[in-house]
């Protein structure tokens, strides 16, 4: 039998991708701890990072094998991968992914690379949810609900997408880097556990605004730049298509953001820098099932879209009353219903002939594929929102009812953070010699009602006439549904 080589180039680049991926998972942590209110920020970002500790570890012990070990005798076709093939610490340092003795054409990646690899993956999407319910979940619960999914519903929908299951295999859909595994999967889940857990106290009367803005913004940078890892080595080579996806990740997400702040600004006359962070995550949720096989014009116009129709479907949660602190459904959910669709109507074969040669899939509607492929890609996508909803669903709601989920009441006025964690990010007691305002009176900062730091004044950015013309409490269902200046 032909020895298995390594490809020293492709392994190069996976290596460096894999890296980048897992920097997504702390800017992650920033971005959704500036979203959130100061007194819970740590909570907020603790659930990010124990993601990385919680599925890393399960990912070694039993993940990869069911995810991506071969359908064989032992698991049920289609539907999940091989129980023992790569089981625990089997160890596996000859094996090279797709360049075996029995598959000496691979590509030849070493099994390892490929496995951690796929295991930052796995980490982000079950962290992503976080941001549905943050201000009020146990991290105990949390960790509980993230084993339970990670293995009910990651898992195996890994497997149909990407393993050799049903969707990719049978149902021909197409998803490069994540929009079915990865955004609508992790969008279904926030909201069925958003509803699990039911609304902040003061949702949506009171404000919950932004405690910094900055950590926002930095937060989507590094998202950004670790994403150039998650699409364009998605190809596991560094080849030509790695460079369609390069590029495309690029254009789409910088449309993305014009189409947010564009939203912004027609219905506001005020474009933020929330809402253009905002904006570049939804072009990169967009863009990440379709960026390997799309022409760069239709990635451009995928973001534009992406960005306008996400800015409007934030507010959706006002109008149907369940409480996504963090819009986790609104950009996510939505932005990967987007990029998966899109690509029933831009999809060609003349960008990626992978298309029709490895997937078995068509060309989409505007390249002459009629609505073949856009039939597989509703499908796929439907199929993965039924499954991880109604299993977050449950999960949540049996968590909920024995060890709780849901902090106190009392827990969560006075702040998650020290009732969690007895910690808090930012020091708030009064500064030595700064009389009893302490140091934000110091530096213009005075009160608000629940307690958190709020700019007023020159040092606001509307020079404080939004704090002297609107009351405390905003109204039931804020205008535009961006009244809690979270997204936009």
């Amino acid at each position: 039998m032909p020895e298995a080589t390594i490809d020293t180039g492709h392994t190069a680049w996976l290596l460096v991708s894999t890296a980048l991926v897992l920097l997504m998972t702390p800017g992650l942590a920033l971005f959704y701890g500036g979203l959130n209110r100061a007194k819970g920020v740590l909570n907020m970002m603790l659930m990010s990072f124990s993601a990385i500790g919680l599925i890393s570890v399960l990912w070694l012990a039993y993940g990869f094998s069911l995810a991506f070990g071969s359908n064989d005798s032992e698991s049920a076709n289609g539907f999940i991968g091989s129980f023992t093939q790569y089981l625990g610490t089997k160890t596996f340092p000859a094996e090279l992914w797709g360049a075996t003795a029995e598959n000496p054409s691979g590509i030849g990646i070493p099994t390892y690379v490929f496995l951690t690899f796929q295991l930052t993956f796995a980490v982000i999407t079950v962290a992503l949810i976080s941001g549905a319910i943050s201000d009020r979940a146990k991290l105990a619960g949390w960790l509980l609900f993230a084993a339970g999914w990670f293995t009910l519903v990651y898992v195996p929908v890994a497997h149909w997408v990407w393993g050799g299951g049903f969707i990719g295999a049978d149902l021909h859909a197409l998803d490069f880097a994540g929009g079915t595994a990865v955004h609508i999967n992790s969008g279904a889940a926030a909201l069925g556990l958003a509803l699990v857990l039911g609304k902040r106290i003061g949702w949506p009367r009171n404000r919950f605004t932004p405690h910094n803005v900055p950590f926002v913004a930095l937060g989507a940078g590094l998202l950004w730049f670790g994403w150039f890892g998650f699409n364009a080595g998605s190809e596991l080579a560094a080849d030509g298509i790695t460079g369609l996806a390069l590029i495309n990740t690029q254009v789409a997400t910088a449309a993305a953001v014009l189409g947010w702040i564009a939203v912004e600004w027609l219905r506001t006359g005020k474009p933020t820098l929330v809402g253009a962070s905002s904006g570049a995550v939804a072009g990169l949720v967009a863009v990440t099932p379709a960026c390997g096989f799309i022409a760069p014009f239709a990635a451009v116009l995928l973001g534009l879209v992406a960005g306008a129709v996400c800015a409007f479907a934030v507010s959706w949660k006002y109008k149907l009353g369940f409480d996504d602190s963090l819009d986790v459904v609104g950009i996510h959910f939505v932005g990967g219903w987007i990029g998966s669709l899109w690509l029933g109507l831009f999809a060609t074969v003349a960008a990626n002939p992978a298309i029709a040669e490895v997937i078995g899939a068509s060309d989409g509607l505007f390249y002459g594929g009629g609505l073949t492929q856009f039939g597989r890609q509703a499908a796929a996508s439907a199929v993965v929102t039924v499954w991880s909803f109604a299993v977050a669903y449950g999960l949540g709601w049996l968590i909920n009812k024995t060890i709780g989920f849901r902090v106190s009441a009392e827990a969560e006025v006075d702040g998650i953070d020290v009732a969690e964690h007895a910690e808090s990010g930012y020091d708030l007691s009064p500064a030595g010699g700064a009389g009893p305002a302490g140091a934000f009176a110091l530096a213009g900062i005075g009160g608000t009602p629940d307690g958190e730091p709020a700019v007023t004044g020159s040092a606001a950015p509307d020079g404080g006439k939004a704090a002297a013309a609107e009351p405390a409490a905003g109204p039931a269902a804020p205008a535009a549904g961006v009244g809690e200046k979270v997204h936009g």
